[in-house]
């Protein structure tokens, strides 16, 4: 009986602890470089937020759960990271190993080389300067199974911006994403990711033959500021400050003596 406890409240304990990463083929998390920390995962009807710091420095981390090779086209602001093209999931990205495990940390421009992810206003973002400013704020990565792994039912997300929308598509847009673009409006500027300082960073190209045209999953991941997640209603804010009352103040003189 004592054992059975035990279980009941370390289940507990687990199921309560914060979430640092999405995905369920691979898991998909941010880490900020500038504060050495991962970023906390934040739940608000059915989509995943993590609050980004202006100025800092971030990278893109992946995991792949499965005992096969998977393919990870991933986007940030609707833009391929790998490309520089506006996001479609049929294009180049990663392969990652089985269960192997991949530090993005910023643009590819050369097999040897990328260019910082770094969180900044929506005006001096990559996206906005070469002229996408439409779907800032979003990390995606659509994940590929190889040809020779039975290819297995796409799971259920929610609708993804990562790779933006086709006109027709657009026009359809949900009565939940214009309620959360109006209260957006309320709030600051959106954040985005800026295109930043050179590092050295080696690839290479590997043959990749996918079980399917189609993604066996989108694994999609909001960003903003803590200003502007507040104001969504994505996660609660400080409360006000109210000084709890002393029983003894110090001496005051009475008025009405």
């Amino acid at each position: 009986m004592n054992l059975l406890k035990s279980v009941i409240v370390v289940s507990a304990v687990a199921a309560a602890a914060p979430a640092w990463a999405v995905g369920g083929l691979a898991d998909l998390n941010v880490y900020d470089r500038t504060e050495g920390r991962r970023l906390q995962v934040y739940w608000h009807e059915g989509r995943a937020y993590v609050v980004g710091k202006p100025g800092n420095e971030y990278q893109v981390s992946l995991r792949n759960r499965a005992g096969d090779d998977v393919l990870a086209v991933v986007s940030v602001d609707g833009v391929n990271i790998v490309t520089g093209e506006t996001a479609s999931p049929q294009q180049s990205g990663y392969v990652l190993g089985p269960r192997g495990a991949l530090d993005v940390q910023g643009w590819r421009k050369s097999m040897a080389e990328t260019a910082a992810f770094y969180f900044t206003a929506l005006p001096d973002s990559y996206a906005a300067r070469t002229g996408r400013p439409d779907n800032v704020g979003v990390i995606g990565a659509a994940l590929f199974r190889k040809k020779q792994v039975a290819p297995f039912a796409p799971l259920s997300q929610p609708a993804p911006r990562p790779y933006p929308e086709s006109a027709a598509s657009g026009a359809a847009r949900s009565r939940a994403d214009a309620a959360l673009e109006s209260s957006a409006r309320a709030a600051e500027a959106p954040l985005g990711t800026g295109h930043g300082r050179r590092e050295t960073s080696y690839a290479q190209q590997v043959q990749f033959e996918r079980a399917s045209s189609a993604q066996a999953e989108v694994v999609t991941l909001y960003y903003d500021s803590h200003q502007n997640l507040v104001a969504r209603g994505v996660i609660r804010g400080p409360l006000p400050f109210h000084p709890a009352p002393r029983p003894f103040p110090g001496f005051v003189p009475d008025p009405y003596s």
